[in-house]
């Protein structure tokens, strides 16, 4: 099992560079960032752009592996996209993963529609991802791409010299409906889950793994009909969504960390620790975990 971070892009760059030396220093695996417009309760405060941010990180750090949890077609279209992550994934000298999801109900989904329009439907955002993923995936594989699709086209699309990593960069699916799972099932290298968000305030840590214990099962079904070994997924869990509270001490980590390596977990990725917020946390305990966490699962 591998251990990630999430680092918010909340910081102006002096003090971020110093926050993704940091994570490298510590030895983790992976450092994420979120790619919103802007996200709840951070709404009001600094908050910059994932793929800037991504690029100083990767010009910041030498081994650490960089990537977004996650990118949606909320705002974001196939054929720009690409052409940001072979940029990224240049300047890292192939250390990005792209996390992406179909997206939510949040800003990212009003922010570019008049005030007349409605955000997308649960339906509508699936049809997207459902042409989003197959496109990005044959832009970020072939030089020249012409595509008309009923949501998207692409005419032409350049992507000279393609990615570092052959044959392209790694994708993390984060899916839990059956159509998101075909696609992770499909297309991904790694699948990404939150758990169940019907458990996060009033649920138990047992109901949430029995949750979650049913998403993998999903996951292997859905590959199973494709003809896929699920066990060519890696299978990553973004904690701080679930009822259980990891960070609270290295002991509630540690017996985490053991319940969902036992459910197939191939990494744990967990949240930089921001002061009074959601995510505010033990700095000494956060280290000790990023350091020692996952040596005690033997």
């Amino acid at each position: 099992m591998r251990l990630s971070t999430v680092i918010l892009p909340i910081h102006r760059w002096s003090e971020g560079r110093k926050v993704w030396q940091r994570a490298e220093e510590l030895g983790f695996h992976a450092a994420y960032t979120y790619d919103h417009l802007a996200w709840r309760s951070f709404r009001d405060g600094p908050w910059f752009g994932a793929v800037p941010t991504l690029t100083a990180a990767a010009a910041a750090t030498e081994r650490l592996r960089l990537g977004t949890l996650v990118t949606s077609p909320n705002f974001r279209h196939p054929v720009t996209l690409a052409k940001d992550l072979i940029t990224l994934d240049d300047v890292s000298d192939g250390r990005i993963t792209l996390g992406i999801g179909a997206g939510g109900n949040g800003f990212d989904a009003t922010t570019l529609r008049r005030s007349d329009e409605e955000p997308w439907t649960p339906r509508e955002r699936a049809d997207h991802f459902a042409e989003f993923v197959p496109l990005l995936d044959q832009l970020l594989r072939e030089p020249s791409v012409t595509y008309e699709g009923d949501l998207y086209a692409a005419n032409e699309a350049r992507n000279v010299p393609g990615c570092v990593q052959l044959p392209r960069l790694p994708f993390a699916v984060a899916a839990t409906g059956p159509r998101g799972l075909k696609l992770a099932a499909q297309y991904g290298q790694a699948w990404v889950t939150t758990g169940d968000p019907k458990l996060f305030e009033t649920g138990t840590p047992e109901q949430s793994v029995a949750a979650i214990r049913g998403q993998v099962s999903k996951l292997g079904t859905a590959c199973e009909a494709i003809g896929r070994d699920v066990a060519e997924l890696d299978k990553i869990l973004l904690t701080g969504f679930t009822p259980d509270r990891p960070l609270e001490s290295f002991d509630a980590f540690v017996d985490f960390a053991g319940t969902h390596f036992e459910l197939g977990f191939t990494e744990i990725v967990i949240h930089w620790p921001i002061a009074d917020s959601d995510f505010a946390a033990d700095e000494k305990v956060f280290e000790r975990i990023a350091t020692e966490g996952l040596a005690q699962l033997g």
